[in-house]
């Protein structure tokens, strides 16, 4: 399957790769829906009802304390995905990549082009007078992040209950439909609407790696359930 693959990207000068949770899982971040994901864990609220838009402004110190404790991915690396990928990018293959991630691990590796759909934790904006801040600001301030003014400081990430930055779905859709190849991996695509922009690919080879059956498997060119690090592993070999 590896040598398959490796003939695809051959054949292919408009890759655009497609990622969710489990790309950044070899890097030590937990993906949401595995048993052993995020959505898993005990908390006194269920993770879904504590990042949503309504809990953050309602309980900012039950999100936080959630945030911080598990959200906080400083300290990790970029995998043998994110730097593969960076070397498609080098050889003018891949063309862009398109994130459900907020770690911005793709960023960190060095790839130029990444659209991040939910947004990233390397941005956080005052809600009442707009200062920016880093993500240092927040996870190693105390209880509450707040700005100067005493305003609070929230994640440039996408709650539940809030909508897409459409810029980056248009630009998102934009490239998929432009490619000639459509790697997905590292995700269920069970998140509306990010699941949906793949229907928009009509170039030849979609591909995709997952551990878990996926709704587009049907009708992939390639399927690959192995982990997603040790497939590019053995591509960056080749």
């Amino acid at each position: 399957m590896i040598n398959e693959l490796q003939k695809m990207i051959n054949e292919s000068n408009n890759i655009v790769f497609f990622g969710g949770a489990g790309v950044s899982t070899a890097s030590g971040i937990k993906d949401f829906r595995s048993k052993d994901g995020l959505y898993n864990i005990k908390y006194p609220y269920p993770p879904e009802e504590i990042l949503s838009h309504t809990f953050f402004l309602n309980n900012p110190e039950e999100f936080y304390k959630f945030y911080k404790d598990k959200m906080n991915t400083l300290d990790k690396l970029p995998n043998e995905c994110h730097k593969y990928l960076v070397e498609l990018e080098n050889r003018g293959k891949l063309k862009g990549i398109i994130t459900q991630n907020i770690d911005s691990l793709h960023t960190k590796a060095g790839s130029t082009n990444v659209l991040e759909l939910h947004g990233t934790i390397y941005k956080n904006k005052c809600m009442k007078c707009g200062k920016d801040y880093s993500a240092k600001d927040v996870f190693k301030s105390k209880n509450v992040p707040k700005c100067s003014c005493g305003g609070i400081i929230k994640p440039e990430v996408v709650l539940y209950e809030e909508p897409l930055n459409e810029d980056i779905i248009y630009k998102s859709i934009n490239l998929i439909s432009k490619a000639d190849m459509l790697i997905v991996a590292g995700t269920s695509l069970k998140v509306y609407p990010a699941n949906t922009y793949i229907n928009y690919f009509n170039g030849k080879y979609l591909v995709v790696i997952n551990n878990e059956k996926t709704i587009a498997d049907n009708y992939a060119s390639l399927v690959i359930n192995e982990d997603i690090n040790e497939v590019f592993k053995k591509l960056h070999s080749m």
